[in-house]
């Protein structure tokens, strides 16, 4: 979903991080580092849509495990975003979503 929101309105997602990151040594590189989440959001997604029908019609793990992996790594950018800005409710929001991951990491292994 979040992927969906930040290709539908590029110029207002970029507007708004460069705001949130405005005083920190990130806000010059708001647009490379918003597509670069992007892709990383779409590569989780593929993965973690194709690990979902592999563990329901194969029984197999690997994918989703990989999918959950890569989401793990996509939850700590956007931690190490809200810490380097200094929103630490955001961060602590992000934080519950990661522990909810690892766990899905834990149960999978």
């Amino acid at each position: 979903m979040s992927v969906l929101e930040k290709l539908s309105d590029w110029k207002g997602t970029v507007a708004y991080y460069e705001a949130h990151f405005k005083k920190t040594i990130l806000h010059k590189m708001i647009s490379l580092l918003l597509l670069q989440i992007v892709i990383s959001e779409i590569a989780t997604l593929i993965f973690i849509s194709l690990g979902l029908y592999f563990l329901v019609k194969e029984n197999t793990s690997t994918i989703a495990l990989i999918g959950l992996e890569m989401s793990a790594l996509t939850l700590l950018q956007f931690l190490a975003g809200q810490r380097i800005a200094k929103d630490y409710p955001g961060a602590m929001n992000i934080t519950v979503y990661f522990i909810l991951n690892i766990i899905g990491i834990y149960l999978l292994t």
